[in-house]
């Protein structure tokens, strides 16, 4: 069966989140940038308050916060990401999601739920995406009965439930299901959202790297459906 609900967001005990929680909050926070973190803000549209860490120093900063760190047990992984959730700077959430990324192949379908509540809780596509991409579609891939959850996401109202859907498969290639994928994008081909338009044409787009004539034939069954966004996103890089 697939995993159903979100529920309450629980926490489990860790030693290594408490570790981890520590050195993160320390080394990120004494690298604060005030300045550059209300630039940073401003450019995520308000979603959230910075610290000021660029991308590279964030990761040279992120190797020294995990050195000597052992391999994290799923518990580990939820109650690092939670924890980092709970805190207000955007930073922490990056370190979260790329904490996860690094060890998805460490937790079991029953993450499922963790990950939608880090979906739905401060959305952005700066963490959906990356989530979508890398966390729920290593679940997915590790146990097919996922799929049925996939399902009920697509037609969820939270657009960005609906666009982790969408983005699940995008690293799929010659597993990805076809069938499936471009379900997903009819089911969504009227969504008023931008976000929600743009991954259709971004997903079609990425499985056209695999089988460029697939999508084409789809779009030219299907495209009046969808919003010229989506359609000129899925034919950036294939010819008509």
């Amino acid at each position: 069966m697939g995993v159903t609900g979100v529920g309450n967001a629980h926490v489990p005990r860790s030693a290594l989140a408490d570790a981890v929680l520590e050195r993160v909050t320390s080394v990120y926070g004494g690298a604060a940038d005030p300045e550059r973190a209300a630039a940073m803000r401003a450019y995520m549209k308000d979603v959230a308050p910075f610290l000021g860490l660029p991308t590279p120093l964030r990761r040279t900063l992120t190797r020294t916060v995990l050195a000597g760190t052992p391999r994290p047990a799923e518990a580990d992984c939820t109650a690092i990401a939670l924890r980092c959730w709970r805190l207000p700077e955007r930073e922490y959430h990056y370190f979260a999601v790329d904490y996860l990324r690094r060890h998805a192949g460490r937790c079991t379908s029953g993450f499922l739920p963790v990950a939608r509540h880090l979906v739905t809780t401060v959305p952005w596509w700066d963490t959906v995406d990356l989530l979508a991409v890398h966390v729920v579609g290593a679940l997915v891939a590790a146990d097919p009965e996922l799929t049925a959850d996939m399902d009920a996401w697509i037609a969820d109202d939270d657009l960005w439930v609906a666009r982790a859907a969408l983005l699940h498969q995008l690293r799929y290639k010659e597993r990805t299901d076809t069938e499936r994928l471009f379900a997903y994008c009819l089911r969504q081909s009227g969504h008023a959202d931008f976000f929600v338009r743009k991954a259709v044409g971004w997903c079609l787009r990425e499985y056209a790297k695999t089988d460029p004539d697939a999508v084409r034939d789809f779009l030219v069954r299907e495209g009046n459906r969808f919003s010229p966004l989506s359609v000129r996103e899925a034919l950036r890089n294939i010819r008509t």
